[in-house]
């Protein structure tokens, strides 16, 4: 069963501005991705990290909704020394402090996926061994996979 990690992003995009196309095609796929987690056809990781920055949102409404999807995950990745050492190797590399954490807690989980919405983290995480993509992007790539014979 493929396992994905969701980063923050992921959770809010179907609360950004529905007018622009990018944001739209991203909302979709969320939509997508998220149904998937329910229909238990991919399983989902949760993290103290995504809890922690979840607690932070100042909208109780987004909060609440991450929240009920965070408690679908199957795997929960608690922060460990490892993790802390990993998360700042991968700042050295460029990331910012939480897109590291994030990394570091989906590596350590053994997901197979990380998804963002945020294009930079994406360009700066192509040297990993992780596939961190776009819910566009891993939408297609995962209905590339069910078509092959």
């Amino acid at each position: 069963m493929t396992l994905v990690y969701l980063d923050t992003s992921i959770y809010n995009r179907p609360f950004d501005d529905q007018t622009q196309p990018k944001i739209y095609l991203e909302t979709q796929a969320v939509i997508l991705i998220l149904q998937m987690v329910e229909a238990k056809l991919i399983e989902l990781v949760n993290s103290s990290a995504l809890e922690y920055e979840n607690s932070r949102n100042p909208n109780p409404l987004q909060q609440q909704a991450m929240e009920r999807y965070l408690q679908m995950a199957i795997v929960k990745q608690i922060l460990n020394p490892a993790i802390r050492v990993r998360t700042g190797q991968l700042e050295q590399l460029g990331l910012k402090a939480m897109d590291a954490l994030h990394v570091a807690c989906a590596e350590a989980s053994n997901s197979d996926y990380f998804i963002t919405c945020d294009r930079r983290l994406i360009n700066r995480a192509s040297c990993l061994t992780l596939k961190v993509m776009n819910p566009t992007d891993f939408i297609l790539e995962i209905e590339d996979d069910n078509q092959s014979p």
